[in-house]
């Protein structure tokens, strides 16, 4: 059995283009100016879940929110509010809040979209393939059978059938309900 190979030439530039001067957030009573946060700190500060924002739920430590560059239709991510790059930096009460949010997150793809799979994952640090290494946050990614995502490698190019609003409107329909509510 031979071995193919799909080249991605794209991740070059990536690469060799890490610095490790991510932007951290602006402390906690600084200026309304959004310059050097980054953009989950941003997105944490950005009110209540809407479609403007694509926060999906957001309870006291975790929030979950669609992701803006989608490998598929509900690629969604959950994030703790907290600024904190690595998984030993959350407190045990924020790691319980982001698996939870993670899990909310799952059920309401499986409503919404009826996918045969669900891709989850986090890229720990710019090596691993992070586009915000500094804040930690996991993916949760709707799959089905024959989805390979081949346009992505062979043509820089990813076919999505909805908008970004759509998703949001699809999966808020879907988010489960609190516990004991």
């Amino acid at each position: 059995m031979s071995l193919e190979r799909l080249w991605a030439g794209w991740r070059t530039a990536y690469v060799s283009g890490a610095t490790g001067a991510e932007a951290v957030p602006v402390p906690d009573g600084a200026s309304g100016d959004d310059t050097g946060r980054c953009v989950f700190c941003r997105i944490s500060a950005s009110g209540p879940p809407s479609v403007d924002n694509g926060v999906l739920w957001a309870g006291p430590e975790v929030l979950v929110v669609l992701n803006a560059y989608p490998y598929t239709s509900g690629h969604l991510m959950a994030v703790p509010h907290r600024h904190v790059g690595a998984l030993g930096e959350l407190t045990g009460t924020e790691g319980a809040a982001l698996w939870d949010g993670l899990r909310r997150a799952v059920a309401a793809l499986e409503a919404a979209y009826r996918p045969e799979g669900v891709n989850l994952g986090a890229n720990l640090g710019r090596a691993a393939g992070a586009g915000i290494p500094r804040h930690l946050h996991l993916h949760a990614v709707p799959r089905w059978t024959g989805d390979t995502n081949f346009m992505t490698a062979v043509a820089d190019t990813r076919v999505l059938p909805e908008t970004l609003a759509s998703s949001w409107e699809r999966l808020r329909a879907a988010w489960p309900a609190e516990a004991g509510a």
